[in-house]
């Protein structure tokens, strides 16, 4: 413990939950977690290189696919290496500066992936409700505009979250009730009164999360209204379906966790384990499966491979 001014000392170190309470279920939960976080680095790793390595996929919507890709990736790391780390020791503790830190990583890339997919939600109407239109609409530098918004838009978002958190006293007690570091379990640590804070953390979370989803919900019904005929509804829904499977996994748990008091409830790992680690890995899965084109690409990037690999030998 620190001594901060007054009575109150700050606590140095956090302790986090685990996921299990014996040890030959933690020992399981790290193969499986390893395996899919593995897979997520792998999955998405490959969209990335396939993306950026196939003329055919120079286009908006596969441009930003691939940033979504690498926001994944950035996503499941911020919190899965610490959570592998934790499964094999039996103190699971997290000083107060990397407790930020995540913190801060966190809300930087999960608010920057929300803002993407709103932008690949629209980067879709303008396909398909204005294609005569898209080509000078969403050209490549707008769409590095965009990204960068998103980035930009992310930081700031992180920016006032993590500094609301750091300016509070924690006296202890230090038990986060969830596996990695995140506002509300920490914020509950607190030994004040949070109640003004977290009217401004829920209506900035909730009001960005809220927001970006009815932004996209809002998007995609536009774009089923303007299509009259079945076979172009049919095919519509073929290009976003992807997409809406994307953001149902990503919003939901999100608009669950951020956008309600946090003193009210106790987070559901399950949750967090859903939108934190899973959801990362199935993305790659989603947008693969439903490609035509990623899927063709990444069959010349594995001949391309091959072919090479046997020319070295």
């Amino acid at each position: 413990m620190e001594n901060l001014e007054g009575n109150y000392t700050r606590v140095n170190e956090f302790l986090l939950a685990a996921l299990s309470p014996s040890w030959q279920s933690q020992a399981a939960l790290f193969v499986v977690f390893l395996l899919v976080y593995t897979a997520t680095l792998a999955g998405n790793t490959l969209i990335m290189l396939t993306v950026s390595s196939d003329p055919r996929l120079s286009t908006p919507m596969y441009f930003l696919l691939g940033n979504l890709s690498f926001l994944d990736l950035c996503y499941s790391t911020v919190t899965a290496p610490k959570m592998l780390m934790d499964f094999l020791v039996e103190k699971r503790s997290i000083s107060f500066d990397a407790c930020m830190t995540q913190l801060f990583f966190l809300h930087f890339v999960g608010a920057a992936e929300m803002f993407l997919l709103t932008i690949m939600a629209y980067d879709r109407y303008v396909a398909i409700c204005k294609p005569l239109h898209y080509p000078n609409i969403m050209n490549r530098q707008l769409c590095s505009w965009l990204v960068a918004a998103s980035w930009t838009g992310g930081f700031i978002h992180s920016t006032v979250q993590t500094i609301l958190t750091m300016r509070l006293p924690f006296c202890g007690p230090n038990q986060v009730d969830n596996f990695f570091c995140d506002v509300p379990p920490v914020i509950k640590l607190a030994c004040t009164d949070t109640y003004v804070i977290e009217l401004l953390m829920v209506s900035n979370s909730g009001l960005i999360s809220s927001s970006c989803f009815v932004i996209l919900v809002t998007s995609y019904a536009t774009i089923l209204v303007r299509i009259r005929s079945p076979e172009g509804r049919r095919k519509a829904l073929n290009v976003c379906a992807s997409h809406l499977t994307v953001v149902t996994l990503f919003f939901g748990p999100c608009i669950f966790i951020y956008a309600r008091p946090f003193s009210t409830f106790s987070v559901d790992k399950l949750v967090s384990v859903l939108y934190n680690i899973i959801t990362p890995m199935l993305n790659p899965l989603i947008y693969t499966l439903r490609n035509k084109d990623v899927k063709s690409a990444m069959r010349k990037l594995r001949s391309r491979e091959t072919i090479s690999g046997k020319v070295d030998m």
